[in-house]
Formats: structure tokens, C-alpha cells, sequence
């Protein structure tokens, strides 16, 4: 297995200047790209077929071909708000090796013409975060940011940014408004953040992980870093295992891996006498699949032919000894209270969503809640100011559509539950209560 990321990631000291630059870091790999034409460094990243490992899964390439040519402050934003359940990969990146994360944000910045740039990290991620402010401070005194990196033209701020742990704040538009010091609310799109974007200025925004690989596409140059992983799906990639398997954690594959290996070759597979479920193969916010679905290739193209995502890399497993229904809850409660209720389709969605769900989970539902709310997550989908309403939506859907069966059995067996115990207002009394409180 092929690893650039994570090449020697626990070696002790990675986080200082010194041991990163032992192992070639800052090296002539940024000389390189420093001294090619902004177009041919961007001609480049774009040859190399990196897609964005945030979650949308763009061109980075293309994505920095877009800011416009000219003398104004153009801005680089690395998107460290890691928030969705499942994903924590990036903490790994930072924590360990942050100067990997720095360089490739320098050598970004150079292909954009950025001169300012931002890491806005998860409030929640304190550690990492100081760990960052002190590899900052390591960079500026080696004269690797500030003005005219390496005797080059090129100089570059850079600033480490706490966010205070809003969900909403990992959506590129909301991320801004929350660094330009506003409520992290989505913007409507257009104008998109490349050309009107962090103080109304063209904006790169990128992720960790993509961001830490342009060192090695560098390095290696595009052709051979295109030889990795699957068509459309270049290079490595950072999966987050979770749920219930043996060996839970990050790791490093080639994209077009079977996900039968990833799941129970690097992870250990589910616990002694139990089976795969479903699985969510990008993070909560991706349509679940099934154990049918285990012998895919892992990469963006055939996640999206299944009806599903490769979204941010995270697998979440659940097991046999698990309910659907309380796994949909959990889903929904996470993305009502995430909503930053700008918009009518996610606020009202998510709640109503929520209801329906506790419904069925007292004994109130029939077999036609299903179907309404079905109908409500359609409604959802492709309506919203951003993809947060879908994020919640389209988990839900798939997992009515492909276990709806066990829904039913849940409903029928609540109901039965309820008419044993004789007191079939209890439910629906204990909803009200909730409601007022």
C-alpha cells in the first residue's frame, strides 16, 4: 500500500521544523515550485487528477484556475473545521506533521496568486491548534512565510483561526462569514467565493488533506502521482474507520480499493459473530449501503454510481445488534440541532423529520409516516441555501428505501407495546410535554 501522507507519520518530533525538514520537507520540492510559472504550477495540479478530500470532491486544480488574474489581495483558507460525524482525519494531519499542511499551503497560495491566507480549525480542536500556532512561529523565523519566501517574489501571511464548534462553519460560505468575525450563516451562491469570497476578495478554499498533498504531487510530479488510486480518482486517500469494528482509526489507501479490505482487512471487520448492516461511506451525511455493496472499489466515480458518496473518506459501520430506527434519529437530531434555520427546507425538514422519527419510536406512527417522511427529505434535497437539509436528507431516504421493512416491524411493535401496557396516550402526552419544555 502506497502511503505519502501518512510515510512515516509517528516518527517522533514530525511536528518540529527540524525533523520535517530532515526528512526533505521545505526542500527543494518548494524551490521547484516556486520557481515554475503560476499557469504551469496549476497546469499541473490539475494533470495530477486531485479531487478536493473535504467532501464535494473538485478539481483542486481547476478549482485554483478560477481566481482571477491581477494585482489585488487574493486569499488561500484551509477548511480545518473537521465537524462531520465520523471524519478525523485531518486531526491526524495537524497533530502530527502540521508543517506538511503549511508547505502545501504555500506552494497553493503561489499557483492562486494568494498573498493572505487562513486556517480556520475546529474550537474543539485545542491541541491541535496550539500545536499549529508553534509550527506557525517555527515558519516565519525560518523566513518560510512573510515576505519573499526563499529569495522568491512570493510572500505570504498566515493565520491560525478558532472557530467556536458550529457544524455549519465547515460549509465554505459559512466558514467565511464566521472568519470575517460575522454568524456563520451560508451565502447564496453566486457570486462563489473564487471571485467575491473571504472580505469580498477571490478566495481558494481547500481542505486539509488536499492541501498536505500538493507537496507530494510536487515531489513525485503529476504523471506518476496519476498513476495512483483509479481513473478519476487519483492518488491516496485518508479513510476514518468507526463504528463497530475492531480496529478502529485512519488509514491510508489507494482510491479504487475494494471496500471489503478497508473494512475488514485494515479495520478487523465488525465484533466475533456479528454482520455488517450498513455502512455510511462518507461521513453521516452520505445515503448508507449495505454488506451487498462490501466488494466495490472505494473511490469517488463508483461510491456515485452506487447512490452514494465518497464525501469526506469516513466509514461508519453499524452492525446487526443495532436499530435502524436509532440510527436515523441519532442522524436527524445531529442535523435539526446543526441548522443554522436560514432557510425554510432545512429548518422545518430536519425538525419535522425528527417528529416523525419520534413517532415511530413511541408507538404513534403508521406505515403512511414513512411515506410522508420520504416525502419530506425529497422536498429537502436541492432546496436548501446549502447542503446541510441534504446532508440529513439523503442518509435518511436510503435508509427508509433499502431497510423499510425493519421501519414497519418497529412501528407495528411500538404500537403493539403500547396497546399491552394499555395506556395509548402516553406516548403521544410525553411528545406534548417535550414540546412545551
Amino acid at each position: 500500500m502506497k502511503h505519502l501522507i501518512f510515510k512515516d507519520i509517528d516518527e517522533p518530533g514530525l511536528n518540529t521544523i527540524d525533523v520535517y525538514r530532515r526528512r526533505g520537507g521545505y526542500g527543494d520540492r518548494l524551490r521547484q515550485a516556486l520557481s515554475m510559472p503560476r499557469e504551469a504550477l496549476v497546469h499541473e495540479l490539475e494533470a495530477s487528477g486531485l479531487r478536493g478530500r473535504g467532501g464535494a470532491g473538485f478539481s483542486m486544480g481547476k478549482k485554483a484556475s478560477f481566481l482571477p488574474k491581477g494585482a489585488m489581495d487574493k486569499y488561500l483558507v484551509c477548511n480545518a473545521d473537521e465537524s462531520e460525524p465520523g471524519t478525523f482525519k485531518d486531526r491526524e494531519i495537524m497533530q502530527k506533521c502540521p508543517h506538511m499542511l503549511i508547505e502545501g499551503m504555500i506552494i497553493a497560495a503561489y499557483a492562486a496568486g494568494a498573498n493572505r491566507s487562513f486556517i480556520y480549525i475546529r474550537g474543539e480542536y485545542v491541541e491541535q491548534a496550539d500545536i499549529l500556532d508553534a509550527a506557525l512561529v517555527e515558519a516565519y523565523d525560518a523566513g518560510l512565510l512573510g515576505d519573499n519566501i526563499l529569495g522568491t517574489d512570493h510572500s505570504l501571511s498566515l493565520v491560525v483561526h478558532r472557530g467556536a464548534g458550529a457544524y455549519i462553519c465547515g460549509e465554505e460560505t459559512g466558514l467565511l462569514d464566521s472568519l470575517e468575525g460575522k454568524r456563520g450563516n451560508p451565502r447564496l451562491k453566486p457570486p462563489f467565493p473564487a471571485n467575491q469570497g473571504l472580505y469580498q476578495g477571490p478566495t481558494l478554499i481547500n481542505n486539509v488533506e488536499t492541501l498536505a498533498t500538493i507537496p507530494h504531487i510536487v515531489e513525485m510530479g503529476a504523471e506518476e502521482y496519476a498513476k495512483l488510486g483509479a481513473e478519476g480518482s487519483t492518488g491516496t486517500k485518508l479513510v476514518s474507520v468507526s463504528g463497530n469494528v475492531q480496529r478502529p482509526g485512519n488509514y491510508e489507501i489507494e482510491l479504487g480499493t475494494s471496500s471489503r479490505d478497508i473494512i475488514y482487512g485494515l479495520a478487523g471487520g465488525p465484533p466475533e459473530g456479528r454482520e455488517i448492516k450498513l455502512w455510511f461511506p462518507g461521513g453521516s451525511s452520505s445515503p448508507v449501503l449495505t454488506k451487498d455493496d462490501l466488494d466495490l472499489p472505494y473511490d469517488f466515480n463508483t461510491m456515485a454510481k452506487a447512490g452514494s458518496m465518497l464525501g469526506s473518506g469516513a466509514i461508519i459501520v453499524v452492525d446487526d445488534s443495532n436499530s435502524v430506527v436509532d440510527v436515523c434519529l441519532w442522524l436527524a437530531e445531529f442535523y435539526r440541532h446543526e441548522s443554522c434555520g436560514k432557510c425554510t427546507p432545512c429548518r422545518e425538514g430536519t425538525n419535522w423529520t425528527v417528529k416523525m422519527l419520534e413517532r415511530i419510536q413511541t408507538g404513534l406512527a403508521t406505515p403512511m409516516d414513512l411515506d410522508i417522511m420520504a416525502s419530506v427529505c425529497e422536498n429537502i434535497i436541492g432546496n436548501c441555501l446549502c447542503v446541510l437539509g441534504d446532508a440529513m436528507a439523503m442518509p435518511v431516504g436510503s435508509m427508509i428505501q433499502k431497510f423499510r421493512p425493519e421501519f414497519e416491524e418497529h412501528i407495528e411493535a411500538a404500537r403493539a407495546r403500547n396497546a399491552f401496557t394499555g395506556d395509548e396516550d402516553a406516548p403521544e402526552l410525553a411528545l406534548i410535554q417535550g414540546a412545551v419544555a
